[in-house]
């Protein structure tokens, strides 16, 4: 299996749970946890894809990504209830998801022979796209816009890897390696110590 498909799947059936978790926390049905694990699943692959013009779209040309995201819902329907905290489950799965989606979508625009800045923008909207449309769809606050977390500026640090190994002349194996661990790194020490970038703080006009 090429790498970047395998990262597809891979970044699809993570998403897709933390799709079906989301569902969890809104008590939906199982239709709604299939939803919700599917278009968390597909859509930042499906922006990257209809952006880059690659036609037709991965899940389109392969139906087997949204089998595993109805998959990955109906594991989680079944045992969302086993853990004590679902909201911190879903917050590690979602630094891991971004991890594999970030190296995916700059990998991808990598092969396809795209500049810098595209590599760049690419993994961050496969990274960031579907968990943005999950939680906006779902009312909530987006982790992608929690004051001073640090997300986004895990992807571009991610993607910002990808295009420096490929100067350097490393395997794409390699730079995925190196954009996926880059991105969860960051993302994790935001979770777990706090890891935050300065933030905007309005102040009153100078008379």
């Amino acid at each position: 299996m090429p790498l970047f498909t395998l990262l597809d799947y891979s970044s699809v059936l993570v998403f897709g749970l933390t799709g079906a978790l989301v569902a969890s926390r809104a008590q939906l049905d199982i239709v709604g946890f299939f939803f919700f694990a599917c278009f968390t699943a597909v859509g930042g692959g499906t922006v990257r894809d209809v952006l880059l013009d690659r036609n037709p779209v991965f899940w389109i040309e392969d139906p087997s990504y949204l089998a595993l995201a109805c998959g990955a819902a109906f594991l989680v329907f079944f045992s969302a209830h086993m853990f004590e905290s679902r909201y911190k489950l879903l917050l590690w799965l979602d630094a891991f998801a971004l991890a594999i989606a970030v190296a995916a979508g700059s990998g991808v625009a990598q092969e396809l022979d795209q500049s810098a800045s595209i590599v760049l923008v690419m993994g961050i909207i496969t990274g960031s796209m579907g968990g943005l449309l999950r939680d906006v769809i779902s009312n909530e606050v987006p982790l992608v816009l929690k004051q001073g977390e640090l997300y986004v500026t895990c992807a571009l640090a991610g993607s910002a890897a990808t295009v420096a190994m490929s100067y350097l002349g490393f395997s794409p194996s390699l730079m995925a390696l190196a954009c996926a661990v880059v991105t969860f790194t960051l993302r994790a020490g935001s979770i777990a110590m706090g890891w935050r970038l300065p933030i905007y703080k309005s102040r009153p006009p100078k008379p």
